[in-house]
């Protein structure tokens, strides 16, 4: 893994640190793209393809940790996250890996290591990723954005294939409307049932090839795929 391959998004408020963190990786050549709020941290983490991201978790908006929960439940191919925090406690650092990060690097830090981290989590990911995905009868070309259901073509959306990845990565569990919510518009999301109408239009997708009742809505909690189940009304 070469360093001018890696993509690197960084999640952090404080200007002066951002930009020190930023010059740096752009010495190395690698591609850097910067979010100061939480929010906008998700919406750039699940619609760009980052080798890693850095997290800080002290942030005006949202807590990086919930952060860090939304962008491991929809960004794609699992992308790593590496925290870089003033919280040094152990039950800190066992929070912070409980909610998801691959790593966690407190501050001050030497940006060196920063880097060597980041390459070590980029080769790891390389190793791992998963390009295509297979859930009962469901086949989730993850990097393409492509979906199948028995073999058959499912033209999806970008919102309606993001919904059907994070149905698949959690089946058999459901998935709430609130972490669907946060997944695909982050803090801010449409004012109109936006949830409801691509949970709808999925489903009708999904009766069209043969496959009703594998979208289930859980009354008071959210979405879950069910094989053998029948649906109801989202």
């Amino acid at each position: 893994m070469s360093k001018a391959s890696l993509s690197i998004l960084l999640v952090e408020d404080h200007l002066a640190i951002a930009r020190q963190v930023l010059d740096f990786l752009d010495g190395l050549r690698w591609q850097t793209d910067h979010a100061g709020t939480g929010a906008l941290a998700v919406q750039l983490a699940t619609r760009n393809a980052y080798d890693v991201v850095l997290l800080d978790l002290n942030l005006p908006d949202i807590d990086g940790l919930q952060v860090c929960r939304a962008i491991k439940a929809a960004a794609p191919s699992n992308v790593p996250v590496l925290m870089l925090t003033a919280r040094d406690s152990y039950e800190d650092k066992a929070r912070g890996f409980r909610d998801g990060a691959d790593d966690y690097l407190t501050k001050p830090f030497d940006l060196r290591e920063v880097a060597l981290r980041c390459e070590a989590l980029a080769r790891r990911r390389q190793l791992h990723v998963r390009q295509e995905m297979r859930v009962g009868p469901f086949t989730l070309q993850t990097r393409a954005g492509r979906a199948m259901y028995r073999d058959a073509p499912l033209p999806l959306t970008q919102t309606g294939f993001k919904i059907l990845l994070l149905l698949c990565r959690e089946h058999p569990h459901a998935v709430s409307r609130s972490a669907l919510l946060q997944a695909l518009w982050g803090s801010q999301p449409p004012d109109s049932d936006a949830l409801k109408s691509h949970i709808y239009a999925l489903r009708k997708q999904l009766e069209q090839l043969g496959a009703a009742g594998v979208l289930v809505t859980i009354p008071q909690l959210g979405y879950r795929l069910a094989f053998d189940g029948a649906a109801s009304d989202g």
